[in-house]
């Protein structure tokens, strides 16, 4: 036997057994599904069971705090605390004017195929809930979500919703509904004014191409990641989602942000100070201004 031939007979052992001990790693490393898991109401995922114990839920309180705030000032409180992928703005907006503000109800959905759609229809069965998930949304949304879709923008035949479907979302008390893709029967849609939908665009079609896979999940909306129970605040520039862990700090953020554009805004309309003394930062004169202004006109969320 030649050296040559030896040293890739040794090769190929030395490769067969670590193949071995990969393939066996990987198996020691599968554990037994707990019975009934996969059927459970939110989708498991070993993320969100790393995170929920830091995730309180916002409370109403909170979210009706989040609402008297600008989304500007609060996207800057968000930005600060390091999340700084978390606003899309490649909407359109069935109700401008209207603000939303809730917590996020996520859902993801895949293109169709076969395999896909009878697994989605088995797992529904076992979890006793519908598989098309804009009619599950009707029964299992609760008060105050906002329903956030990811559809990776498709639209023809990706239509997460119609009207008849919104009712029974509007009517669990879902306060809005945000689609990475398609929406139907958007005259309908146009006059409900206390329900305000952002989608990406509309089509007659009806949903027939792809299937939802995950509900409560992480999922992507543009290239901002959304994970259920995030705050969620939408406006015509867009729509913003963070964690509920920092409502209170974003909070304090926005607040103090709003007052010293109000202050700067006062100064500009007087008209006794150059323009760079007051944007983008204070002059040395006007802070000491702004600290006495303070006084009369304090900070609070």
């Amino acid at each position: 036997m030649s050296r040559k031939y030896l040293s890739l007979l040794v090769i190929g052992l030395l490769i067969g057994v670590g193949g071995a001990h990969l393939v066996t790693r990987r198996a020691e490393s599968q554990v037994q599904v707990p019975s009934g898991l996969r059927a459970q109401r939110d989708t498991w995922t070993p993320l969100m069971d790393v995170l929920k114990k830091d995730r309180p839920r916002a409370t109403d309180d909170q979210l009706a705090r989040v609402a008297k705030y600008p989304i500007e000032a609060l996207w800057n409180g968000v930005q600060n605390l390091g999340y700084t992928q978390n606003f899309a703005n490649h909407f359109r907006l069935t109700q401008p004017g209207t603000k939303l503000v809730g917590r996020a109800l996520t859902m993801r959905y895949l293109p169709l195929r076969p395999d896909i759609d009878a697994a989605t229809k088995q797992i529904a069965k076992e979890g006793d809930w519908d598989f098309q998930y804009n009619v599950r949304a009707g029964e299992d949304a609760n008060k105050g979500d906002v329903i956030v879709v990811e559809l990776g923008g498709a639209v023809d035949r990706a239509t997460f919703l119609g009207d008849v479907t919104g009712i029974g979302m509007k009517q669990r008390g879902v306060r809005g509904v945000v689609v990475d893709g398609g929406i139907r029967d958007l005259n309908e849609f146009l006059v409900m004014k206390d329900f305000p939908i952002y989608y990406v665009n509309a089509h007659a079609s009806a949903m027939a191409d792809q299937v939802g896979v995950e509900w409560n999940a992480p999922i992507r909306v543009g290239h901002v990641s959304v994970l259920p129970g995030d705050v969620v605040v939408g406006d015509e520039e867009g729509v913003l989602f963070f964690p509920p862990q920092i409502v209170e700090d974003v909070l304090k953020s926005a607040a103090m942000t709003v007052n010293t554009e109000n202050f700067k805004r006062e100064m500009m309309r007087s008209g006794k100070y150059r323009s760079r003394d007051i944007y983008p930062k204070l002059s040395p004169e006007l802070e000491k201004l702004y600290q006495e202004w303070v006084k009369t006109h304090p900070v609070g969320n």
